[in-house]
Protein backbone atom coordinates (compact mmCIF):
# COMPACT_ATOMS: atom_id res chain seq x y z
CA UNK A 1 0.00 0.00 0.00
CA UNK A 2 1.10 3.43 -0.65
CA UNK A 3 1.63 5.94 1.94
CA UNK A 4 -1.78 7.30 3.02
CA UNK A 5 -2.42 10.56 1.20
CA UNK A 6 -3.61 14.38 3.26
CA UNK A 7 -7.32 13.23 4.21
CA UNK A 8 -9.85 14.60 1.21
CA UNK A 9 -13.58 15.14 1.84
CA UNK A 10 -14.02 17.28 -1.10
CA UNK A 11 -18.04 17.09 -2.26
CA UNK A 12 -18.97 15.17 1.19
CA UNK A 13 -21.35 16.65 3.15
CA UNK A 14 -20.95 16.67 7.29
CA UNK A 15 -22.97 17.26 10.01
CA UNK A 16 -21.36 18.15 13.44
CA UNK A 17 -23.76 18.14 16.12
CA UNK A 18 -22.55 20.74 19.33
CA UNK A 19 -20.38 21.98 16.88
CA UNK A 20 -20.10 25.64 17.58
CA UNK A 21 -17.73 25.31 20.39
CA UNK A 22 -15.27 23.24 21.90
CA UNK A 23 -14.64 19.87 20.49
CA UNK A 24 -17.60 20.15 17.84
CA UNK A 25 -15.84 23.26 16.80
CA UNK A 26 -12.37 21.70 15.93
CA UNK A 27 -13.88 18.67 14.26
CA UNK A 28 -16.03 20.69 12.20
CA UNK A 29 -12.54 23.26 11.14
CA UNK A 30 -10.79 19.79 10.33
CA UNK A 31 -13.47 18.64 8.19
CA UNK A 32 -13.88 21.88 6.63
CA UNK A 33 -10.03 22.45 6.17
CA UNK A 34 -10.10 18.56 4.44
CA UNK A 35 -12.90 20.08 1.73
CA UNK A 36 -15.88 18.96 3.44
CA UNK A 37 -19.23 21.03 3.40
CA UNK A 38 -20.52 21.26 6.82
CA UNK A 39 -22.94 21.72 9.16
CA UNK A 40 -23.35 22.02 12.75
CA UNK A 41 -26.08 22.96 15.31
CA UNK A 42 -26.32 24.10 18.60
CA UNK A 43 -29.40 25.23 20.33
CA UNK A 44 -28.56 29.14 20.34
CA UNK A 45 -26.50 30.95 17.31
CA UNK A 46 -22.91 31.07 17.80
CA UNK A 47 -20.79 34.62 17.90
CA UNK A 48 -18.28 32.33 15.54
CA UNK A 49 -18.87 29.93 12.98
CA UNK A 50 -16.24 26.96 12.58
CA UNK A 51 -14.28 28.22 9.09
CA UNK A 52 -11.03 27.78 7.03
CA UNK A 53 -9.22 29.15 4.29
CA UNK A 54 -12.46 31.52 3.75
CA UNK A 55 -15.43 28.88 3.85
CA UNK A 56 -17.35 28.62 6.95
CA UNK A 57 -19.99 25.81 8.26
CA UNK A 58 -23.80 26.73 7.88
CA UNK A 59 -25.33 26.32 11.19
CA UNK A 60 -28.83 25.13 12.32
CA UNK A 61 -30.24 25.52 15.63
CA UNK A 62 -31.72 22.77 16.87
CA UNK A 63 -32.26 21.17 20.04
CA UNK A 64 -31.24 17.28 18.82
CA UNK A 65 -33.04 16.12 22.12
CA UNK A 66 -36.34 16.34 20.00
CA UNK A 67 -36.36 13.51 17.65
CA UNK A 68 -38.43 16.01 14.66
CA UNK A 69 -35.71 18.63 15.37
CA UNK A 70 -33.22 16.47 14.82
CA UNK A 71 -34.63 14.71 11.63
CA UNK A 72 -34.50 18.66 10.50
CA UNK A 73 -31.21 18.82 10.64
CA UNK A 74 -30.62 15.90 8.54
CA UNK A 75 -33.12 17.34 5.93
CA UNK A 76 -31.68 20.35 5.97
CA UNK A 77 -28.13 19.04 5.78
CA UNK A 78 -29.08 17.31 2.57
CA UNK A 79 -31.05 20.30 0.96
CA UNK A 80 -27.75 21.88 1.26
CA UNK A 81 -25.54 19.75 0.45
CA UNK A 82 -27.16 17.36 -2.00
CA UNK A 83 -26.26 14.66 0.46
CA UNK A 84 -24.98 13.44 3.72
CA UNK A 85 -21.75 11.43 4.41
CA UNK A 86 -20.74 11.47 7.92
CA UNK A 87 -22.55 12.67 10.98
CA UNK A 88 -20.30 13.20 14.50
CA UNK A 89 -22.94 13.27 17.45
CA UNK A 90 -20.87 15.31 19.51
CA UNK A 91 -23.18 17.26 21.49
CA UNK A 92 -23.12 15.67 25.05
CA UNK A 93 -21.61 16.34 28.26
CA UNK A 94 -22.67 17.29 32.06
CA UNK A 95 -21.70 19.04 35.60
CA UNK A 96 -21.15 17.49 37.81
CA UNK A 97 -24.08 15.97 40.63
CA UNK A 98 -24.70 14.30 43.61
CA UNK A 99 -26.48 10.76 42.74
CA UNK A 100 -27.97 10.83 45.97
CA UNK A 101 -30.04 14.29 45.70
CA UNK A 102 -29.88 14.49 42.19
CA UNK A 103 -33.57 15.37 40.69
CA UNK A 104 -35.17 12.78 38.08
CA UNK A 105 -35.46 15.76 35.88
CA UNK A 106 -31.81 16.07 35.84
CA UNK A 107 -31.35 12.34 35.10
CA UNK A 108 -33.94 12.44 32.26
CA UNK A 109 -32.12 15.51 30.32
CA UNK A 110 -28.51 14.44 30.80
CA UNK A 111 -30.03 10.72 29.43
CA UNK A 112 -31.55 12.78 26.88
CA UNK A 113 -28.49 14.23 25.63
CA UNK A 114 -25.82 12.03 25.57
CA UNK A 115 -27.75 8.90 24.75
CA UNK A 116 -31.50 9.21 22.98
CA UNK A 117 -30.42 12.22 20.89
CA UNK A 118 -27.55 10.77 19.17
CA UNK A 119 -29.95 7.81 18.54
CA UNK A 120 -32.40 10.25 17.21
CA UNK A 121 -30.32 11.97 15.16
CA UNK A 122 -28.41 8.49 13.77
CA UNK A 123 -31.36 7.05 12.62
CA UNK A 124 -32.38 10.05 10.64
CA UNK A 125 -29.01 9.86 9.00
CA UNK A 126 -29.09 6.51 8.14
CA UNK A 127 -32.61 6.63 6.67
CA UNK A 128 -30.52 8.78 4.13
CA UNK A 129 -27.83 7.41 3.85
CA UNK A 130 -29.06 3.84 3.45
CA UNK A 131 -30.08 5.06 -0.33
CA UNK A 132 -26.88 6.51 -0.98
CA UNK A 133 -24.44 3.92 -3.16
CA UNK A 134 -21.43 4.92 -1.23
CA UNK A 135 -23.29 4.71 2.31
CA UNK A 136 -22.44 7.21 5.07
CA UNK A 137 -20.40 7.02 8.31
CA UNK A 138 -21.69 7.42 11.71
CA UNK A 139 -19.17 8.58 14.53
CA UNK A 140 -20.04 8.94 17.97
CA UNK A 141 -18.00 10.98 20.41
CA UNK A 142 -17.93 8.95 24.43
CA UNK A 143 -16.39 9.45 27.33
CA UNK A 144 -13.75 7.75 29.39
CA UNK A 145 -16.35 7.50 31.58
CA UNK A 146 -18.44 4.50 30.24
CA UNK A 147 -15.38 2.59 31.23
CA UNK A 148 -14.30 4.61 34.55
CA UNK A 149 -16.95 6.65 36.40
CA UNK A 150 -15.57 8.71 38.97
CA UNK A 151 -17.80 10.48 41.69
CA UNK A 152 -20.69 12.80 40.75
CA UNK A 153 -21.36 11.76 37.07
CA UNK A 154 -23.72 8.47 37.85
CA UNK A 155 -26.15 9.79 35.05
CA UNK A 156 -23.51 11.05 32.30
CA UNK A 157 -21.68 7.88 32.63
CA UNK A 158 -24.96 5.77 32.68
CA UNK A 159 -25.46 7.53 29.32
CA UNK A 160 -22.20 7.12 27.97
CA UNK A 161 -21.80 3.86 28.36
CA UNK A 162 -25.26 2.92 26.87
CA UNK A 163 -23.79 5.06 24.04
CA UNK A 164 -21.08 3.28 23.40
CA UNK A 165 -23.31 -0.26 23.20
CA UNK A 166 -25.73 1.43 20.79
CA UNK A 167 -23.13 2.23 18.38
CA UNK A 168 -21.99 -1.57 18.59
CA UNK A 169 -25.57 -2.42 18.50
CA UNK A 170 -26.03 -0.27 15.34
CA UNK A 171 -22.54 -1.31 13.80
CA UNK A 172 -24.72 -4.96 13.33
CA UNK A 173 -28.25 -3.52 12.06
CA UNK A 174 -27.00 -0.94 9.77
CA UNK A 175 -23.90 -2.27 7.75
CA UNK A 176 -22.53 -2.84 4.97
CA UNK A 177 -23.86 0.61 4.06
CA UNK A 178 -23.66 2.76 6.96
CA UNK A 179 -20.38 2.28 9.16
CA UNK A 180 -20.78 3.44 12.82
CA UNK A 181 -17.66 3.87 15.23
CA UNK A 182 -17.26 5.15 19.18
CA UNK A 183 -14.42 7.31 20.21
CA UNK A 184 -13.63 7.22 23.83
CA UNK A 185 -12.20 10.70 24.69
CA UNK A 186 -10.10 11.36 27.78
CA UNK A 187 -9.49 14.81 29.92
CA UNK A 188 -9.50 17.27 26.88
CA UNK A 189 -7.92 20.98 27.98
CA UNK A 190 -10.75 22.90 26.50
CA UNK A 191 -12.10 26.44 27.62
CA UNK A 192 -14.69 25.42 29.34
CA UNK A 193 -12.88 22.49 31.11
CA UNK A 194 -10.58 24.84 32.60
CA UNK A 195 -11.94 24.82 35.94
CA UNK A 196 -12.22 21.42 36.47
CA UNK A 197 -8.39 20.63 36.58
CA UNK A 198 -7.36 22.83 39.46
CA UNK A 199 -5.40 25.81 39.82
CA UNK A 200 -2.56 24.76 38.88
CA UNK A 201 -3.41 24.63 34.64
CA UNK A 202 -3.71 20.58 34.97
CA UNK A 203 -0.51 20.35 35.91
CA UNK A 204 -1.21 17.71 38.62
CA UNK A 205 -3.88 15.98 36.52
CA UNK A 206 -1.21 15.42 34.00
CA UNK A 207 0.66 13.63 36.07
CA UNK A 208 -1.45 10.89 36.21
CA UNK A 209 -1.49 10.61 32.45
CA UNK A 210 1.37 8.17 30.35
CA UNK A 211 1.36 10.47 27.24
CA UNK A 212 2.42 12.99 29.64
CA UNK A 213 -0.58 15.52 28.34
CA UNK A 214 -3.96 15.78 28.24
CA UNK A 215 -5.49 15.92 25.04
CA UNK A 216 -6.50 19.12 22.98
CA UNK A 217 -9.79 18.95 20.67
CA UNK A 218 -7.81 18.54 17.24
CA UNK A 219 -6.43 15.36 18.45
CA UNK A 220 -10.64 14.51 18.69
CA UNK A 221 -10.49 16.15 15.36
CA UNK A 222 -7.65 13.89 13.65
CA UNK A 223 -9.76 10.61 14.76
CA UNK A 224 -13.09 11.74 13.13
CA UNK A 225 -11.50 12.22 10.23
CA UNK A 226 -9.69 8.83 10.34
CA UNK A 227 -12.97 6.86 10.76
CA UNK A 228 -15.04 8.98 8.43
CA UNK A 229 -12.33 8.23 5.91
CA UNK A 230 -11.82 5.79 2.94
CA UNK A 231 -8.66 4.60 5.10
CA UNK A 232 -11.34 3.20 8.01
CA UNK A 233 -13.55 1.16 5.49
CA UNK A 234 -13.35 -1.82 7.29
CA UNK A 235 -13.52 -0.20 10.78
CA UNK A 236 -17.18 -0.77 12.29
CA UNK A 237 -18.23 -0.97 15.27
CA UNK A 238 -14.96 0.15 17.05
CA UNK A 239 -13.84 2.15 20.14
CA UNK A 240 -10.74 4.03 19.48
CA UNK A 241 -9.61 5.57 22.24
CA UNK A 242 -8.34 8.67 22.90
CA UNK A 243 -6.77 9.08 25.88
CA UNK A 244 -3.42 9.01 25.90
CA UNK A 245 -2.91 5.57 27.81
CA UNK A 246 -5.18 6.42 30.22
CA UNK A 247 -4.43 7.10 33.62
CA UNK A 248 -2.30 5.44 35.81
CA UNK A 249 -3.81 2.94 38.53
CA UNK A 250 -4.52 4.91 42.20
CA UNK A 251 -2.57 2.12 43.74
CA UNK A 252 0.55 2.97 41.31
CA UNK A 253 0.79 7.10 42.25
CA UNK A 254 0.23 6.01 45.43
CA UNK A 255 3.48 3.82 45.77
CA UNK A 256 4.98 6.00 43.31
CA UNK A 257 4.72 9.93 44.06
Amino acid sequence: MTAPRAFDFSHRSIVVTGGTKGIGFEIATAFLAAGADVMVCGRTVPETLPSFDGRSAKFRATDVRDPADAAGLIEDAVAAHGRLDVLVNNAGGSPDADAATVSPRFVEKIVALNLLAPFNVSQAANAVMQTQPEGGSIVNIGSVSAHDPQPGTAAYSAAKAGLLVLTKALALEWAPKVRINHITTGLIRTDSAAAVYGDDGGAAVVRTLPIGRMAVPQDIAGACLFLSSEWASYVNGADLAVHGGGEYPARYLATHP
